[in-house]
């Protein structure tokens, strides 16, 4: 069975700081770029943040270049994504998405909530 279970979603105040965590389970991780996009109610789904299988290629919105790191441990079929310096226009549901390299196949899990206001 397919699992993509996102975690470490909060509320936090502007200019703080979340690790949220996608822990992947039923599938080879190791072929599979992982993505994270987020939504919020009303706008579509948009990309923020895409690594490789082996880690060595990453690529971020620009919205969030410079405050957001993804990195992926492929010992614990794990991706995270940090977030500093948090802000307001951050707030969404921030889902996990696995794209397989060898095909069309992907994967979402089910969103973790990221709320940033004071």
């Amino acid at each position: 069975q397919v699992r993509l279970v996102e975690s470490g979603g909060g509320l936090v105040q502007p200019g703080g700081s979340l690790r949220l965590s996608c822990a992947a389970s039923g599938f080879t991780f190791t072929l599979y770029n992982i993505h994270w996009y987020r939504q919020t109610p009303g706008k579509e789904r948009e990309l923020v943040a895409g690594i490789s299988p082996a880690g060595g290629t990453r690529s971020y919105a620009e919205s969030v270049k410079s405050r957001f790191t993804i990195s992926r441990d492929n010992d614990k079929n794990t991706v995270y994504l940090q977030m500093n310096s948090l802000k307001p226009e951050d707030t969404a549901v921030y889902y996990c998405n696995a794209l397989s390299i060898r095909s069309s196949t992907q994967y979402w899990g089910q969103g973790t909530q990221v709320t940033v206001s004071s």
